[in-house]
């Protein structure tokens, strides 16, 4: 019981003190809102536009620490707004080669508006500038496709001025959106919405949330038995189910250059008490309750990375949570597919599987502590 303690105690507070450290370096999708009129298209778009005007291939990327660009990022970082704005202007011919607005097959350059970039502040914190580019269209009503290169990142699309049912979009990897005309606003329904977010949510876990991945790995190889399990995933989403609701309506706020450090202390944990059999479920399952609790702060930041509409956001939340479940299951089934339904039940199960598979476990969330707190240069993860 002292060990047990000890553990949770050493790892959570190193990661909440330390937690402070490095993220200037934190991706997140960009917000655009988009206007579509006859004569002209109009987009805002919020993110962190330094990473556009050093380079950095963003597709698939969570972290710039891991770019061969983020010195000349850290350097536009700690610009003033002025100098910054002026940097960008210059790089303005390379970036706005990657956007992507056309009409009946003809692609369409567009121009800046305005630049709005914040003042420095804190240089170990992501500052979010605000660009707008307007390009003039061709004669016609022919509707419009918006969107960039993957290389830009990920893309949250908004189509204003068509209220709670306008047209939304999550694009990745170069997608482009719907078709948007010009004389009206592109409708979504709430129940388009509600599927699309199941999707979402899935993704998050399943292939982009490695770290929730890992997470619920470590409690599938706590116990051969079914029990502990169901009595550890319950926890989990019941904990993460309520924080997830709680932060995504503003009640609960915690960063997430906190919360994600602490994530990766609960995979740790997890492994580390795998590994030396600790035991007894009732306990473990109250932890798995408690680091379900910040697991659900770090959904409710990528739900909330995603600009929803209030008007929908309910049917955002819920069918999020569900692909989130989803993805939590299909974890968990593929494990019991892949060594629980054949080995689970041999004498050698745990000393051959269930223990090196929590080490390592362990070892790749003592990365992350390392990492995500900014304790010392580390190389990429191939994961």
């Amino acid at each position: 019981m002292f060990f047990r303690s000890m553990i949770v105690v050493l790892l959570m507070s190193m990661a909440s003190t330390l937690g402070q450290a490095g993220h200037a370096h934190e991706i997140r999708p960009a917000i655009a809102d988009v206007e579509v009129t006859g004569t002209h298209v109009t987009i805002s778009i919020s993110m962190t536009l330094e990473s556009l005007a050093a380079g950095i291939n963003l597709d698939g990327l969570d972290n710039t620490n891991n770019a061969p660009e983020t010195a000349l990022y850290d350097r536009f970082r700690a610009m003033s707004p002025v100098a910054f704005e002026a940097a960008f202007r210059d790089a303005w011919p390379r970036i706005s080669r990657g956007f992507v607005i056309e009409t009946a097959g003809e692609r369409i350059k567009p121009e800046i508006v305005s630049v709005a970039v914040p003042a420095v502040g804190n240089a170990e914190l992501p500052r979010d500038s605000i660009l707008v580019i307007s390009a003039e269209l061709p004669e016609g009503d022919d509707p419009v496709i918006v969107g960039w290169q993957a290389s830009y990142g990920t893309l949250v699309l908004r189509q204003i001025g068509g209220g709670e049912n306008a047209y939304e979009a999550f694009l990745t990897s170069g997608d482009l959106s719907d078709p948007l005309p010009r004389s009206e606003i592109a409708q979504e329904s709430g129940l388009s919405v509600f599927l699309r977010y199941i999707v979402v949510g899935f993704e998050h876990i399943v292939p982009l949330g490695v770290d929730h991945i890992l997470f619920v790995l470590g409690l599938f190889f706590f116990s051969p038995n079914i029990r502990p399990l169901l009595w550890q995933v319950s926890a989990f989403t019941l904990a993460h189910t309520a924080t997830l609701a709680l932060a995504s309506i503003g009640v609960v706020s915690v960063p997430a250059h906190i919360v994600e450090p602490l994530i990766a202390a609960s995979i740790v944990y997890v492994g580390v008490e795998n590994a030396l059999n600790l035991g007894n479920t009732r306990l473990r399952t109250a932890i798995v309750f408690g680091f379900g609790l910040l697991h659900g702060l770090g959904f409710a930041s990528a739900l909330g990375d995603f600009g929803i509409a209030s008007g929908r956001f309910v049917q955002a939340l819920i069918g999020f949570n569900i692909g989130v479940e989803l993805g939590q299951l299909a974890v968990i089934a593929i494990a019991f597919l892949s060594v629980g339904y054949w080995f689970s039940t041999t004498t050698w199960y745990r000393k051959a599987i269930a223990v090196p598979v929590s080490v390592v476990i362990s070892a790749i969330g003592l990365y992350w502590v390392i990492e995500r707190t900014g304790l010392a240069p580390l190389p990429p993860l191939p994961i």
